[in-house]
């Protein structure tokens, strides 16, 4: 059992922890969340024993193992099997003992040991790990010196994974996984032998890796039963509570107030006057909940340009000659949201090359539209910034003729205000990164906007606030990320990419999912299982391609209609609710007349939506 009771932590004179309290049996999985720096890592450092407490304690069972994942794995010439098995400190210095021991006695206590730890299948235990988090057969048994940076980082995972502490601390872990491997960590921690700590943005993964959450809030803990979305639902009620009776309380209050300033100076209610006062003095004050300050993510709306933006007929594409992908028939339109899947490795980046003009095709057709502009955001690029530079440095350039407080509003579109467009970049925090390096991928507004891990590093209201800027967003998009969340809420479209080729999904993520987990091999994943025999049923009409997606425009752009109809009536509604319009007969009875017509526009305009929507579900079905 982990007991951390009544801690107080402070850092360069703020209060992270004060009074914290939370208790967490032994064997349980905890997500642990909070905003972004609230001191989710600090707790983790506290817990491992890097710093003092400055009031409190934390308790840990005796002789209880501590694990999290290195910072860096060095780039030597040790091979990742081995620096995997070099985690398990007992195996490795009994197997270096037993070469060298002379002693009967003491050898036959190390063959016991060894017998004991299951020291024989160690080898197959690790090499297990290595692949189920994207290292083919080859790889486990070249050097770290052959990885960069973020694959080394998935071999110190796979070595706390193989140490198996007793208390697993996981700060971000999927961060540097794609979407497999991280369905895989998902998997591995359900079965996980011990307690498992793990700080996460992940809503996929916080729903299905753990059984409870610690809130971290207003210096406090906070333990909640299940996963992210019981947490987000009974935290929710909690506040509505909190909410209601601090409103109640306030009407309270303000009551007596209203009786003790009446009454005071009257000699008759003096008594009662002061037995209020007493009344109010007693009352706790219950703080109704500040709201989080909502993120937001602003794209600009490209202008719209003729079908298809990008069309590929036969093409293929490659490095030094080497053809990686080929085959390749395609076609991107503007209203296009599509998620690529498929292992790393496989010639994800390379398409996205190719689709963002990186990359020239080797051979075939590839023709854009002549006014195609494209956004790229890859991970790599957040580090690429200038950190001596303020965000306000990065985008005057880019902004030429713009000053300070349009600049200023465009960073603020994105989540970035006042102190952070005039800190260095270098001070900023991984998400505000994030949202920069956003905001520099989309400025010229973006026919194509190709995305490469975009939630890293962003926090969920983050993650919450882009869903929404890409469902509103009018151009095109091809998405690569491990975040399950939000690809089921933004991809409408999906691309297996393996073996060489890129080829339609047609099945759902969650069947994906599923044949990732049972094991990925050539007749499962990018292939529908052999379904038994069915009796011949009547011969159904089957839409092309082309037709679906022109059903598809055609619905969303009823929904736009819609929405813009819907805008038009609320702002009538709230000209009709002024008064003072009514002062001027002639003028409310035109008034109400146009909003009469709006009113038989929107019916129009829903019942041609329903209509779209019903044809796009029989051509899809």
């Amino acid at each position: 059992m982990l007991k951390i009771q009544d801690i107080t932590y402070s850092v360069e004179g703020r209060t992270l922890f004060e009074g914290a309290t939370v208790t967490i049996p032994t064997g349980h999985k905890v997500g642990i969340v909070g905003r972004n720096g609230a001191g989710k890592s600090t707790l983790f450092k506290l817990l491992r024993g890097e710093m003092p407490l400055d009031n409190g304690s934390i308790e840990l069972p005796t002789r209880a193992r501590i694990g999290g994942v290195a910072q860096e794995v060095p780039g030597n010439e040790v091979s990742l099997l081995d620096t995997v098995l070099a985690e398990d400190k007992e195996r490795a210095s009994l197997m270096i003992e037993s070469e060298t021991a002379t002693d009967p006695m003491r050898i036959a206590e190390i063959q016991t040991r060894l017998a004991d730890i299951d020291a024989w299948s160690a080898e197959g235990r690790a090499a297990s790990l290595l692949r189920g988090l994207g290292f083919t057969e080859d790889e486990i048994y070249m050097p770290c010196s052959a990885f960069s940076g973020g694959w080394r980082m998935r071999v110190a995972l796979a070595g706390v994974l193989f140490s198996q502490p007793d208390f697993l601390l996981l700060d971000e872990p999927t961060n540097y996984l794609d979407l497999e491997g991280a369905l895989w960590l998902e998997t591995y921690l359900g079965k996980y032998p011990h307690t498992v700590l793990l700080i996460s943005h992940d809503r996929a993964l916080l729903n299905r890796a753990v059984d409870s959450i610690v809130h971290l809030e207003s210096k406090k803990l906070t333990l909640y039963t299940g996963g992210y979305d019981d947490f987000a639902k009974t935290r929710a009620a909690k506040r509505a509570v909190i909410a209601a009776a601090a409103k109640k309380q306030d009407a309270a209050r303000e009551h007596l107030q209203s009786f003790v300033d009446r009454f005071k100076a009257k000699a008759s209610k003096a008594k009662q006057a002061q037995s209020r006062v007493k009344q109010l003095e007693k009352m706790e004050k219950i703080t109704a909940p500040e709201d989080a300050a909502r993120v937001v993510f602003t794209f600009p709306e490209p202008e719209e340009l003729s079908p298809p933006i990008i069309n590929m007929e036969g093409a293929s594409v490659g490095y030094d000659g080497k053809q990686i992908l080929g085959k390749l028939d395609l076609r991107i339109d503007q209203d296009d949201r599509i998620a690529l899947l498929g292992r790393n490795g496989e010639g994800k980046s390379t398409l996205s090359k190719l689709l963002s003009n990186a990359l020239e095709p080797m051979g075939g057709k590839l023709k854009r539209h002549n006014k195609l502009r494209i956004g790229f955001f890859a991970q790599h690029q957040v580090e690429e910034l200038n950190f001596e530079e303020t965000p306000l440095q990065h985008l005057a350039p880019a902004m030429p003729g713009v000053f300070g407080p349009k600049l200023r509003a465009k960073l603020a579109g994105f989540g970035l205000g006042a102190d952070q467009a005039d800190t260095k970049v270098g001070r900023l925090s991984g998400g505000q990164k994030a949202r920069l390096s956003l905001l520099l991928a989309t400025l010229d507004a973006p026919h194509l906007l190709i995305l490469d891990e975009p939630t890293n590093h962003l926090d969920i209201e983050s993650r919450e606030a882009l869903v929404e800027a890409l469902t509103a967003y009018t151009g095109a998009v091809i998405l690569v990320t491990h975040d399950m969340h939000l690809l089921s809420l933004v991809a409408d479209r999906l691309w297996l990419v393996k073996d060489g080729r890129v080829t339609p999904y047609d099945d759902d993520l969650d069947t994906y999912r599923k044949l990732l987990l049972q094991g990925d091999d050539k007749n499962k994943v990018g292939r529908k299982p052999k379904a038994k025999p069915k009796p011949a049923a009547p011969a159904k009409r089957v839409f092309t391609r082309d037709e679906i997606l022109a059903l598809r425009s055609e619905a969303r752009k009823c929904e736009q209609r819609m929405a813009k109809i819907n805008e038009m009536a609320k702002k009538l509604e709230i000209k009709l609710a002024d008064p003072a319009l009514y002062d001027d007969k002639p003028s409310a009875v035109l008034w109400q007349k146009k909003y009469n017509e709006v009113c038989d526009a929107k019916d129009r305009a829903e019942e041609l939506w329903m209509a779209a929507l019903e044809k796009l579900e029989k051509a899809e079905s």
